[in-house]
């Protein structure tokens, strides 16, 4: 009843994240899928689905990657997300891939699972809600809104003064962020989050 219990609330999670708009899959720490979304099912061009709950993606080069993102997730939380790009079998089209490790308090919601997969479209204007970037990276909640406002075109001054507070309270969170998120620069941090928060993709049949 418990395996049960918890293979349903991963299906959620993936669930959860097709309602964003995203095609997604949940792992394990030994790279077996938990639950996938239709969006993502739906992206045979990118991805195979392999025996016994494995998956692998059919560009070659970008399976390595995700191979050694998944060999690296530290299920203490000291992982960093890492992304690359994946072609489809025609090299044709791109999408980027994300593996997130699931932290902390986000292990509430996503019960066993050590990475989501997330495939996104390489252009991608707009920043992710604020409860999704919370989450993923196991921000608080002022960490989650500076972190989407930077992705927003905000500089720190700006968040600074729509907040009513210091520049350096916003300089504390923004280097939260950077550990939380495993970026290097603020840049990187609108890099990632631009990319998670893809346009809605149309449902399959």
């Amino acid at each position: 009843m418990s395996a049960r219990l918890q293979l349903e609330r991963a299906r959620t999670a993936s669930d959860t994240l097709a309602v964003m708009g995203l095609p997604a899959l949940v792992l394990n720490e030994q790279g077996k899928v938990l639950a996938a979304n239709p969006l993502i099912e739906a992206l045979t061009s990118y991805v195979h689905w392999r025996a016994r709950d494995r998956v692998s993606l059919k560009d070659r080069s970008a399976d390595n990657l995700l191979r050694d993102a998944i060999a690296a997730i530290d299920v203490a939380g000291g992982s960093s997300v890492r992304s690359f790009p994946v072609r489809d079998t025609g090299a044709e089209a791109m999408m980027v891939a994300h593996v997130v490790p699931i932290r902390l308090s986000a292990r509430d919601i996503f019960v066993r699972c050590a990475a989501a997969l997330v495939l996104t479209p390489v252009t991608l204007p707009q920043a992710p809600p604020v409860e999704l970037v919370q989450s993923l990276f196991d921000l608080t909640p002022a960490e989650a809104r500076v972190a989407r406002s930077l992705a927003s075109g905000k500089t720190v001054e700006d968040i600074a003064t729509d907040g009513g507070t210091s520049a350096n309270t916003i300089r504390t969170h923004v280097r939260g962020v950077l550990e939380k998120t495993g970026c290097n620069r603020q840049v990187d941090i609108v890099a990632l989050l631009t990319a998670i928060s893809s346009p809605r993709l149309a449902r399959p049949a």
